[in-house]
């Protein structure tokens, strides 16, 4: 009896690193998002990715020729990811890290909404309920508690460029699953990142041209590599880690705990703290997660 709690016990460990990792890319990010292209950034980061994962592929399960069967969904998965990192370095130029991350948090409702319209997925009323508490606490720390501002929903230009990127996100999601031919994991992301890399050096081509690589500072290189290494390969095997040993819903209340992150990660960047009133949101964001890790009542 004592195995089956040690995998669970793994698995959560595994999903607090992955929440902590991706936490890190809003913050570096938004130091960053003005000094390089999102479409130049993200190229490179799709590039280091697709090395990572498909010398990963090669060591383990190899990459057969049956996975290049109808190539056109790996152009699907890879324009809408792509799209997604694209508009999140967009977003980052003029949004603060903490509102970004907590915008994040309503990609599992949107997730939801996606799933099922694309495979009749339902919700029980029981994560509804835990996935529209998380959507709360977003608008809360979103508007920072003014209640006008939520009444009038008057968002950035950084939220909005966001919001559209966490669609994209949501929908990527169960595209995955409906496009999966029974390739393996790694090797099926290996093939979205080949062509999400592929779209963004045609996409971002002038870009790339125009960019003075030698010239970026230090933190910009830096970032580079966290959201290449940290934040999309090692998020992927810890995420692949997690999905076997939980249910997906627990592996998804992680997602609300982004934003408390973000504010460790802003404290160690010396940014201080946001406002105390942002804090309620933060509060309810601990309230879902607490929820979907939750057993269902009967």
């Amino acid at each position: 009896m004592t195995q089956p709690a040690s995998q669970a016990t793994r698995g959560h460990l595994a999903m607090l690193l992955f929440s902590l990792l991706v936490a890190g890319s809003f913050s570096l990010g938004s130091i960053v998002a003005n000094d390089i292209s999102p479409a130049a950034l993200n190229a490179v980061r799709f590039f280091i990715a697709m090395c990572v994962i498909g010398l990963a592929a090669h060591l383990t399960t190899g990459i057969p020729k049956s996975a290049a069967r109808a190539p056109w969904r790996y152009l699907v998965l890879g324009g809408i990811f792509a799209a997604y990192f694209v508009l999140m370095f967009e977003g980052l130029k003029t949004a603060s890290a903490v509102s970004t991350s907590a915008i994040f948090t309503l990609t599992p409702i949107l997730s939801g909404i996606a799933g099922y319209i694309l495979l009749r997925q339902v919700t029980t009323p029981w994560m509804a309920l835990a996935l529209a508490v998380g959507a709360c606490s977003a608008v809360w720390v979103i508007f920072r508690g003014n209640i006008d501002e939520m009444l009038a929903f008057n968002l950035g230009r950084g939220e909005v460029v966001y919001f559209w990127g966490c669609i994209a996100h949501a929908v990527y999601t169960p595209l995955v699953r409906k496009l999966n031919r029974g390739e393996s994991p790694i090797v099926f992301t290996f093939g979205m990142l080949l062509a999400g890399f592929s779209i963004l050096m045609v996409w971002g081509w002038s870009d790339i041209r125009a960019t003075q690589w030698s010239s970026l500072a230090p933190i910009v290189w830096i970032t580079l590599f966290y959201v290449s290494i940290c934040a999309s390969s090692m998020t992927f095997v810890l995420l692949q880690y997690a999905t076997m040993r939980l249910p997906s819903a627990k592996v998804m209340a992680y997602t609300y705990l982004t934003p408390s992150w973000v504010i460790l990660w802003e404290l160690a960047l010396g940014k201080g703290l946001p406002p105390l009133v942002t804090l309620g949101g933060i509060a309810l964001t601990f309230v879902a997660l607490a929820m979907l890790l939750k057993s269902e009542p009967a």
